[in-house]
Order: C-alpha cells, then structure tokens, then sequence
C-alpha cells in the first residue's frame, strides 16, 4: 500500500468485476478488493477508506442494508459511497441516494468514466473538508474576537466599578459582594423554582456583569456627602437619593452609543430600582410590590445585607445573626417575602461571602 495514494475500497460479489476494478485503478489508488458487504464492514474496523465503491445486488448483505451500517456509523458516515449496479432502475436509485450514496455507475463501467466519477467525488470530499476548516477556522476567529470584545467591556465596567468605590471609601468592596449575593440569589431561585419563568430568560452573565453598575450614579454625588464620617441630614440623605436616577441618566446615555442593550438594560434597572421597597416606601420612584423590577428587589437584599454586616463611620458592623433578623424582619415590608424566605435559606452563603471578601 502505498502511502501518496488514496485508498479505495471496492465491494463486488463478482470475482470478475474485483479483477477488473482493480486494474482499472490501481495505477491511481490504494484498491482493497472485498467480496461482501460483511468483509467490508470488519475491514472497516481497521482501515476507514477515502471512497467506497459497492455493489448493490450481493446475496446476504445487498449494498442498502451496506450503506445504512456505514452511514449510521459516526466513523464513517463522511465516506463518499458510489453504487456498482448492472441495472438502470430508477426506483433503487432514488433509494439509494436517499440513503446517502453520491453516485451511481452502470456495469460493465467504462474505465475513463470510473476514474473521472472518482476524482470528481474525491476532489468535492477535500472541498467539503477544506470548507469545514475553514468554518472552524473562522468561527475559532469570531471567538477570539467576540472575547477580546467582552475582556474589554469588563474591564472598563470594572474601571467604572472602582471609580464608585474609590470616590465611596467606606463601602470597599461592596460591588463584588453584592455581584456574588446576586449569584447565590439566582442559583437558589433556580433550585427552588422562585420566579422561573423570568429567571430563565435571564442572559444571567450579563445580569451579573451589569450589577456592577448598581452604584453608578454616586459619581454624581458631592464627595463632602460621599465621604461624612458620621449620619446623613435629611437634605444630604435626599442629595444622595439621587444616585439612583442619576445612575439611571448615565446608563441611558450609555444606551445611545452602543448596541449591547441587554447588558445596559440589566444594568439600568438594578441602578434604579434597587431602593424600592416591597411596601411602596422606597425611593426613586416608590414602587410597591411585583411592579418594583425582580433584579431591584433582588438587588435590595445583598444591598441591605452588606450595609449591615460591614462598618460605617456612623455604625458598627452587625453580625451575620443580626444582619439576618433585620432582613427577616422586612419581609413584605422592604423586601419581597418570597425572597426573603429564599435568602433565609442560603443565608450562611451570605456570611460566607462576606468573609470572604473583605472590605
């Protein structure tokens, strides 16, 4: 057998017809001459062909109970089948195509028109091939480039992010704390089946991605205000309301100039519904209940729970017991009760964060 040559397996019940085939392609191709379908398919086990070339009237196995085991066969299914017949009937032919032969050659076969046939169905496997590398090749190449896009969307929503944090001192690491409330949140409403409906149809990478800018709005808000070691008066707490909407207005504006709307929209709502309350109390927009947006009353339950657990210049931290009884506390009254109930749960995932990450 010789390595530069294409193998070629020929199946004949006929020792004429082999001898024949044979000497017709040899010059050009690898040929194994096999005098059944049952040879071929052991033959197979060892050595997968570039082209089969297979009788269809054989006793036993005839050549569409050969094609369906070879098409069936992940294997082999890629091999070019051409069918030998001594017979033009147009009924078998359609089947066999059917079953995934390429071509059909009437015997006795004209051996310019056998090896043309050949050559022809070879040169289109390589092209089907060549184009199936190509393919990858370029869907290899998207996903390179679809990845350097997302590295640098996240790394300037990151830079957004720590510019927040930076400018807000006292709540250092805040956004990653409640980036991974929000995930442990989501996890256990998928588990438990909390709001499936709306949860499913969550891009939930992008709805993680776009908490980050929960704060955002606090770029426009007075540092003098941002940064008082002690609690706010009631102007400076409706100075600081502000961030919400603000937040909302920089987002928007962001929406102008790009197409990733899902990722700004998440992230428009988290920016102004995450101080809502499930009673109505809540700012900007005093929302009540299901018409507050599920990320915002999400949102408002990591967002309360780190306040709590980390210190203020105006407070200590609480401990987790007690971070977990205020919550509790505000079901059906800041919080909505269903995830109230979901985070009394999973609250020790909540602790466990909050070491986790320090601020």
């Amino acid at each position: 057998m010789e390595k530069d040559k294409r193998n070629i397996f020929l199946v004949d019940d006929d020792m004429t017809n082999l001898m024949v085939g044979k000497k017709v392609l040899s010059d050009a191709y690898n040929v194994f001459t096999l005098n059944s379908g049952e040879v071929m398919l052991e033959m197979l086990e060892n050595i997968v062909p570039d082209l089969i070339l297979l009788d269809v009237n054989m006793p036993e196995m005839d050549g569409h109970e050969v094609i369906q085991r070879v098409k069936s066969n992940t294997k082999t299914a890629h091999v070019p089948i051409i069918f030998l017949t001594a017979l033009r009937n147009e009924e078998m032919e359609l089947k066999g195509l059917s079953l995934g032969a390429v071509d059909y050659i009437t015997k006795p076969f004209s051996a310019p028109l056998l090896l043309k046939r050949i050559a022809m169905h070879l040169l289109l496997q390589d092209q089907k091939r060549e184009l199936a590398n190509f393919n990858h090749y370029l869907t290899h190449l998207v996903d390179e480039k679809t990845k350097t896009v997302v590295e640098l969307k996240n790394a300037i929503l990151s830079t957004m992010a720590e510019l927040v944090e930076f400018r807000d001192a006292i709540t250092g690491g805040h956004i990653m704390r409640t980036q991974k409330y929000l995930k442990a949140m989501l996890d256990a409403m998928r588990v438990y089946g909390i709001y499936k409906q709306e949860v499913d149809s969550y891009n939930e990478d992008l709805v993680l991605q776009s908490s980050q800018l929960h704060d955002v709005g606090k770029i426009g808000v007075r540092d003098s205000i941002l940064s008082k070691p002690g609690k706010l008066t009631p102007e400076e707490f409706e100075e600081i309301k502000k961030h919400t909407t603000f937040g909302e207005k920089v987002i928007l504006r962001l929406k102008e100039k790009t197409m990733d709307i899902d990722f700004l929209e998440y992230a428009r709502v988290f920016a102004i519904s995450h101080h809502e309350k499930w009673d109505g109390s809540g700012y900007p927009h005093g929302l009540k209940e299901e018409s507050i947006p599920l990320l915002g009353r999400l949102m408002a339950i990591g967002d309360v729970y780190d306040a709590l657990v980390e210190s203020r210049p105006y407070k200590q931290a609480y401990p987790h017991e007690k971070a977990v009884a205020i919550i509790l506390e505000g079901r059906g009254k800041h919080f909505d009760p269903q995830l109230v109930d979901l985070f009394e749960k999973i609250h020790m995932e909540f602790d466990k964060i909050s070491d986790e990450v320090a601020g």
